[in-house]
């Protein structure tokens, strides 16, 4: 649980883990409440108390059809479709995609493919045709025109003069990547440091103007100690002493920028961690980036907003029905008794044939009723004068004929609980001789839904993975499909690469923090980049005397080149980029341990059929 507020004592900045306990939450009581902070599936509380099954404790993610995932693909391959919203008019076309579809050996009937081109048909009249697409319910989101074609091109040549300017040898290959993952502006280097960053005392703030003559200033925050890197309900998930990682870390923090949205136009009021703030057409590429991703943020935060209407199953599941059903029927059809055998094996053999001669009734969609245009968070309305802060990374897959496979990330989620990760944009900018990725998602479902709400037999559970995918005592977790992560295209998570050419993928990835909470940022925490203090240093001094003159200090940029690294040696802070490396290794280490943990908690819940109603 969140630790009491503490009392301000000094003059730091009330910030979680500098001022405020690592774990500290703003409540309604107090001052810095702006609302509730979103679920997040990084919480144990949040998973323990269903907060991301229940939003807002009043509507839970419901069991969703397998047939219903379905038609969920479809409409999304034909949302890929170039000019979708207008073949869908034409019924010869229309009707060639369903038959497509049909014909293809998934599970799609005729009433299904009618229902997914009513609904496309209802939605291409109350969206324009440039609106992004809702995909999944919760809510996954993409889009092909959220990003302009002048800012998808400005962004490829700006990026690539920046990679250009890099050395060969100089390149930030990811650790373990056998250097395919060239992460070119990385959060997990140089990232917060407790006990050893420096963090600005209130009313100072680092800009990116002064950010790198800032470099030095502040205080060093305190290692937390481990009561603070406990989220409530953690204890719930044990799987033993391997389990060492909390939901916070008294180690590290990703350090977002601070981004003012309260004019037309977003900007970067703070440096993005890892790139020089001398990048300025960059950080203005990067600007428009979040004004693009601003408006798919509001709509995958949408099902966390009080106003959210509850997701509306297209096939919704209420009864377990056999056609043909020979439990229904009369004992005389099937096995009987034979001489001597007991009642038990007589009904264990009856059973078997029942399960092995019965037939599943699959439903089917519920009549189509017309969407409505619906109410979406609005960010800049919520928080326009407070801004947001973002994490920023800027990732490059590079594959050659000798390294021609990258195999993707397993299920994850970013960060720790230190940086409030609520939602993701990644933007595919630029792609070359690579096969189309996919990103694949997964939610948590209401595990108590089939206990009550659909009437089925003793003993029978097998349905529940024809119908839903599940199994029961299995987790309660549907896998919801994949979405192509195509160039050109703002989208959320994972990926997979597979290729014979030599090619290339580039991302840029925003990590939103929660806007409820305001955590450490890079307004807070100057320059900790050694080679730009350095740079800074020796620019400046040149204009300084080769010697101390009436209390001016000398110039360091006069000092011979072998006493400059001596002096550079000796500086413990800013870190150097070997420093920054080694501290980069440890952060990765303890976030592989942290991921393994959340990914057991994401699927400990089970389903358990308790109960069944005749």
């Amino acid at each position: 649980m969140s630790a009491s507020p503490q009392a301000k004592t000094s003059n730091k900045p009330l910030l979680p883990g500098f001022g405020r306990p690592l774990n500290y939450f703003p409540k309604k009581d107090q001052p810095d409440f702006v609302g509730k902070l979103f679920p997040n599936a990084l919480t144990a509380s949040d998973i323990y108390f269903a907060r991301t099954r229940q939003v807002l404790s009043q509507h839970r993610m419901l069991p969703i059809a397998v047939r219903e995932l379905v038609m969920l693909q479809f409409m999304n391959s034909v949302t890929d479709k170039p000019d979708w919203h207008l073949n869908l008019n034409d019924d010869e076309i229309s009707t060639r995609w369903k038959q497509e579809v049909i014909s293809s050996g998934v599970d799609m009937t005729e009433k299904m493919a009618d229902y997914c081109i009513d609904e496309l048909r209802n939605l291409a009249t109350i969206h324009a045709a440039e609106a992004p697409v809702i995909v999944f319910p919760g809510h996954v989101v993409k889009s092909d025109t959220a990003v302009s074609s002048e800012l998808h091109k400005a962004l490829q040549e700006t990026v690539a003069t920046f990679e250009a300017a890099t050395p060969k040898g100089f390149k930030n290959w990811c650790p373990g990547s056998n250097e395919i993952i060239w992460d070119i502006v990385d959060p997990s280097l140089w990232p917060l440091v407790y006990g050893r960053s420096r963090v600005l005392l209130e009313g100072q703030i680092a800009s990116l103007e002064d950010c790198i003559d800032r470099c030095g200033q502040g205080e060093v925050p305190p290692v937390p100690p481990d009561e603070e890197t406990t989220d409530f309900g953690e204890l719930r998930f044990s799987w033993g002493p391997e389990s060492t990682s909390k939901a916070y870390s008294n180690k590290f923090q990703w350090l977002p920028c601070e981004v003012d949205i309260s004019g037309r136009r977003s900007r970067i009021v703070s440096y993005i961690n890892n790139l020089h703030p001398q990048e300025t057409r960059v950080y203005d590429l990067i600007g428009e980036l979040v004004d693009a991703s601003i408006p798919l943020w509001n709509m995958t935060l949408t099902p966390f907003s009080e106003e959210y209407r509850p997701y509306k199953l297209r096939i919704p599941y209420l009864e377990v029905a056999y056609d043909p059903d020979p439990a229904s029927g009369p004992e005389s059809e099937g096995p009987q008794r034979e001489i001597d055998e007991s009642d038990w094996d007589y009904k264990d053999r009856r059973d078997e044939w029942i399960r092995a001669t019965r037939m599943l009734v699959f439903p089917e969609p519920r009549k189509f009723e017309p969407l409505t245009t619906p109410l979406y968070f609005d960010l800049k309305k919520a928080f326009g004068a407070r801004g947001l802060q973002v994490v920023v990374k800027l990732t490059n897959i590079e594959l050659t004929p000798e390294k021609p496979k990258y195999e993707g990330e397993s299920w994850h989620l970013e960060g720790h609980l230190n940086e409030h990760i609520v939602a993701t944009s990644i933007y595919h900018y630029s792609s070359e001789n690579i096969t189309t990725p996919t990103m694949a998602f997964r939610q948590q479902i209401d595990n108590e839904h089939f206990d009550g709400k659909v009437i089925y037999g003793p003993d029978d559970s097998d349905w529940l993975l024809h119908i839903f995918g599940c199994e029961e005592d299995g987790p309660a977790v549907q896998e919801l499909g994949s979405v192509d992560a195509k160039e050109g295209r703002l989208l959320h998570s994972q990926i997979f690469f597979n290729l014979e050419l030599s090619g290339h993928r580039k991302i840029v990835a925003l990590f939103l923090v929660d806007p409820h909470i305001k955590v450490i940022s890079t307004a807070n925490v100057p320059c900790q980049q050694q080679e730009w203090w350095w740079e800074k240093i020796m620019t400046t001094d040149k204009t300084r005397p080769a010697v101390e003159v009436k209390g001016v200090r000398p110039s360091v940029s006069q000092v011979p080149i072998e006493l400059q690294e001596g002096i550079l040696q000796d500086v413990d802070f800013p870190f150097d980029l070997e420093q920054a490396k080694e501290l980069r290794l440890e952060l990765i280490e303890e976030r592989k341990t942290f991921a393994l943990k959340s990914s057991k908690a994401f699927v400990q819940t089970d389903i358990s059929l308790t109960q069944y109603v005749q």
